[in-house]
């Protein structure tokens, strides 16, 4: 389990180090796309990525609009839903984040309680970005 965890920990580092950009550089954009269950992650109007996300299923509503985060954790557990892991967690407004999640198979289709699900790969990255960057450099922009 211990090497298992060394060799998650490493990955994750390539994936931050290899998506990494200059502290000094502003504008990093995610764009969420509900309708099309994608997030665009743009930096000074470069596209760098453009990854699955599930968004919030029937019943659930994730919020329309454009922020700033507000906070960010690497390893974060929701209160609200049973204890249920949000890996690299980077709020956005009230207690939803864009975050990490082991229910990859869902990806691409509505499924969660309103928060932005990311593979916990695209989680890392996004989150080692705007660490770099700053949250008061970055947006967070959810559409339709």
């Amino acid at each position: 389990m211990q090497s298992f965890k060394l060799v998650i920990s490493l990955v994750v580092a390539l994936v931050v180090a290899a998506t990494a950009v200059p502290a000094s550089a502003a504008d990093l954009v995610a764009r969420v796309d509900v309708s099309a269950q994608r997030m665009t992650v743009s930096y000074r109007g470069e596209v760098l990525h453009v990854w699955p996300v599930s968004t919030g299923r029937k019943g659930y509503r994730t919020p329309r609009g454009q922020w700033k985060p507000t906070r960010m954790h690497q390893r974060y557990f929701s209160r609200k839903y049973d204890n249920a892991p949000m890996p690299y967690s980077v709020f956005f407004t009230g207690g939803y984040a864009i975050h990490g999640t082991t229910k990859v198979k869902s990806l691409g289709r509505p499924a969660s309680h309103g928060c932005v699900r990311l593979h916990t790969a695209n989680a890392a990255a996004f989150y080692g970005m705007v660490q770099r960057i700053g949250r008061k450099n970055t947006r967070i922009v959810v559409t339709n």
